[in-house]
């Protein structure tokens, strides 16, 4: 009886140092390692156009030279208040990164994109490969007045 009990405990005991298999599980999968975006990344399916303006009320902005400080502050507390939720400035999440917008997209686009992206949506071609890009991931209209848009255009140069 004593060899038998021996016996087992030795199996057993070889067994167990057996090789560990990975067992892979199926289902979802998500893998939250930071990528990093440089400015000069754009999206594969949707094209840069600096010409696009875009649709909504805005038909012309013109940028100072200088970032305006107190405006890029204003913008800076809009977009931590409503923009971080979809949008960080070198990760994409549920948005786009939004560093070196200006180097892919219009300031005109970018400040219609914020007070009317129901109508950049439906008719703008830039808007609407964004959305298929982002898994239909639709950008809700915070009803931003022109200056608060204005405010965080601003903020968004210094990304």
């Amino acid at each position: 009886m004593r060899k038998l009990f021996t016996l087992i405990a030795m199996s057993a005991l070889m067994a167990s140092c057996g090789e560990k298999k990975e067992e892979k599980k199926e289902g979802f999968e998500m893998n939250r390692t930071k990528k990093e975006v440089k400015a000069a990344d754009t999206s594969e399916g949707v094209p840069v156009d600096m010409d696009n303006k875009g649709v909504g009320p805005i038909t012309s902005v013109t940028f100072a030279d200088e970032i305006d400080a107190d405006m890029a502050a204003a913008g800076q507390a809009k977009y931590q208040a409503i923009c971080t939720a979809c949008h960080m400035a070198e990760q994409r999440m549920i948005g786009p990164a939004l560093k070196g917008v200006y180097e892919r997209r219009s300031p005109e686009w970018v400040m219609n994109m914020i007070l009317n992206p129901d109508g950049m949506l439906k008719e703008d071609p830039i808007a609407k490969a964004l959305l298929k890009e982002y898994n239909n991931a639709i950008m809700l209209n915070q009803n931003l007045t022109e200056e608060e848009a204005r405010n965080v255009a601003e903020y968004l140069r210094t990304l």
